[in-house]
């Protein structure tokens, strides 16, 4: 539902790193349940086997039902909390299994379509 994802399908699993404690998704239960109606829910923080997690070792900051990323309504804007921005070879070698989301090249892969 959107051209940041583009390159991702839904079930996808991706290890990026994060560098926050403070930070975190938090909304009462209607607004999360609006949002999940909506299909803006981008991305949540899942254990080993794929499942939403409030586990604090795979969901660090405690964001309310395991939410790391949201898309607006037309889909045209991504926000999250993992920094994709940081994935590159040779990066983080005490991370296992960093696989990249391609979200900036979906996104510019898109914007040049409809320029």
């Amino acid at each position: 539902a959107s051209p940041w994802l583009s390159n991702t399908k839904v079930g996808d699993v991706f290890t990026v790193p994060v560098s926050h404690g403070e930070g975190r998704f938090v909304a009462p239960r209607y607004v999360i349940e609006k949002l999940i109606s909506n299909n803006q829910v981008a991305t949540q923080y899942v254990d080993f086997e794929g499942n939403a997690s409030m586990n604090v070792e795979h969901n660090p900051s405690g964001s309310f039902m395991a939410i790391e990323g949201l898309i607006s309504q037309n889909g045209r804007i991504l926000g999250k909390m993992g920094h994709c921005e940081r994935v590159s070879r040779g990066l983080f070698k005490n991370v296992a299994n960093v696989k990249e989301q391609k979200i900036f090249q979906a996104g510019v892969d898109y914007f040049k379509k409809i320029n």
